[in-house]
């Protein structure tokens, strides 16, 4: 009788100490849930969605040829892999005290950012050694709100939970919020040109004010056999520098634009602008037929008002102009330094003579 009622007693402590190692693992389960922000494994990230509560969004996502904005336009791939870092590094540092959480919660409720990480994933993983069925995996939702007061923190609040946090990246001093833009401009990369010789069929540069200009490059081969054409006549110039034409073919690796004008100049000023003459016209067509097309305006300086007479003199910028780039989507501001390569007149690659 004894002995059953000590085995009696070992069951209950047993099962008593089973319950509370449960709930005890439970309970850290969930907060490490509710505090879990970041990812680790970056390089498994496919996609990653913002959005305000203004409406604005943006879909960043991964494909053979770089991260991509809206399925669309290329994006600036350093503020991609800044974004990546961000992911990785970000860690806990407390969460929100009783005394702010009201208001933290309140602020979040209105102006938060929703961030959307999509992985790909297996559907069978075994001690990471046998992985089978790929697949993309929404794997994390959280939100982004402003920063603390000191700005070494940010609020963030994971999908589900009740607790905000406060988040921060070990040895950098400031917040993270910035770096969640849910505007598709902010993440548009600022390359015009990135193309090998080898990409490169057809270059064509048309020019408004000096039409004889005007010419083609059409790249015969990779054994560097090319066809110069004057656009006026559509006549082939066989007589060309060589070394000069090959050095025009090969800058246009990465040219990029100064500035994006769409949300900084006045719309009408701009609207005038592109229905304006432009200065030059380009066209560089790839080995997959894709097409890259560049309309570009002259820029006038500030204007600079003689007080005696009351003139406004508006002198042409030598340093910049203004262009339309991807399919008239974007107005952006060039300077010549970077674009002056590829700028120059058929009569810089003739040699004199031969037309055919």
């Amino acid at each position: 009788m004894k002995k059953n009622r000590i085995i009696w007693i070992v069951v209950i402590i047993l099962v008593v100490v089973a319950i509370a190692v449960a709930t005890g693992n439970h309970y850290s389960t969930l907060k490490k849930r509710e505090s879990d922000f970041s990812v680790r494994d970056t390089a498994s990230v496919t996609k990653i969605f913002i959005a305000d509560k203004q409406l604005n969004e943006v879909t960043l996502q991964r494909t053979p040829k770089g991260w991509i904005i809206n399925g669309k336009y290329p994006a600036n791939q350093k503020l991609v892999d800044m974004l990546l870092g961000t992911l990785k590094k970000m860690r806990v540092k407390a969460p929100v005290s009783l005394a702010e959480y009201n208001n933290v919660v309140e602020r979040m409720a209105a102006t938060a950012k929703k961030v959307e990480i999509y992985r790909e994933v297996y559907r069978i993983n075994l001690f990471n050694k046998i992985k089978l069925f790929k697949h993309e995996k929404r794997t994390k939702v959280f939100y982004v709100g402003d920063a603390t007061p000191n700005n070494l923190g940010t609020y963030m609040l994971i999908e589900g939970a009740k607790t905000p946090y406060i988040v921060f990246i070990p040895s950098f001093r400031g917040f993270l919020y910035s770096r969640f833009s849910p505007e598709p401009d902010d993440w548009k990369s600022h390359t015009v040109f990135n193309k090998k010789l080898a990409d490169i069929s057809s270059v064509e540069l048309v020019f408004h004010r000096d039409p004889a200009n005007s010419f083609r490059v059409d790249v015969v081969d990779a054994l560097g056999n090319y066809k110069l054409i004057r656009l006026i006549d559509n006549k082939e110039i066989t007589r060309y520098d060589t070394l000069k034409l090959l050095n025009f073919l090969t800058s246009f690796r990465d040219l990029r634009y100064e500035t994006r004008m769409n949300n900084i100049i006045d719309p009408v000023k701009m609207d005038s602008i592109v229905h304006s003459p432009p200065l030059y016209e380009m066209t560089l067509v790839d080995r997959n037929k894709d097409t890259t097309y560049v309309r570009m305006f002259e820029k006038k300086k500030t204007e600079d008002k003689i007080p005696d007479l009351q003139i406004a003199l508006v002198p042409v910028d030598h340093d910049r102009f203004y262009a339309l780039i991807n399919g008239g989507q974007d107005f952006v501001l060039m300077q010549y330094f970077v674009f002056d390569k590829v700028l120059k007149p058929l009569s810089y690659y003739e040699t004199g003579g031969g037309s055919r």
